[in-house]
Formats: C-alpha cells, structure tokens, sequence
C-alpha cells in the first residue's frame, strides 16, 4: 500500500486540482493499492515543518516529501506507477 499526502491550505486552488487530479488516478491505478489523504497545514502544520513542505500543494508518498509543488499528471502517474511495480523512486 502506497501512502500518499497531499498538503494544502484553504483557498488554494491549485490545492483542489491537486486532489482531483490524484482521487482521479487513484480510482484508475487502484484504491485498493493507494491510500491519500488531504492534510491541511495549518491544522497539521508540525508534520508539514517535518517534511520540509514549503508551499501548497505538496505531495508526499509514504512519508517523504516528493513533490514540492504542484506536478505535472503525468509525473504523478509516473512516479505512483513506479511505486506500484515495486520499482526504484
């Protein structure tokens, strides 16, 4: 299982195409095999200082910051593809 985190804040709109964009490629690599959730910074703004999020949106899987700011569909795909075949990140 493969677990992802995407830090935003309110009235970020890039924020909401983030999580769009990732329920849409959850749905289609699996729900099974993904896990996500939306973490708000100034709620969890500890474990986003942890992570080294700077900017929303962030995208971390399993517990490392991956993406500092908003990626392209494409290399989300490509990086939760890789995850999934067991490849290296």
């Amino acid at each position: 299982m493969i677990n992802v985190e995407v830090f935003s804040s309110p009235g970020c709109s890039k924020c909401g195409h983030a999580r769009d964009v990732l329920r849409s490629m959850v749905e289609e690599l699996g729900g099974e095999k993904i896990s996500w959730r939306d973490v708000n910074i100034l709620d969890e703004m500890d474990h986003a200082v942890e992570l080294g999020v700077l900017s929303t949106p962030s995208i971390a899987i399993d517990g490392e910051l991956v993406f500092s700011s908003l990626p392209s569909a494409k290399k989300l795909r490509q990086e939760l593809e890789t995850r999934l075949a067991g490849g290296e990140v």
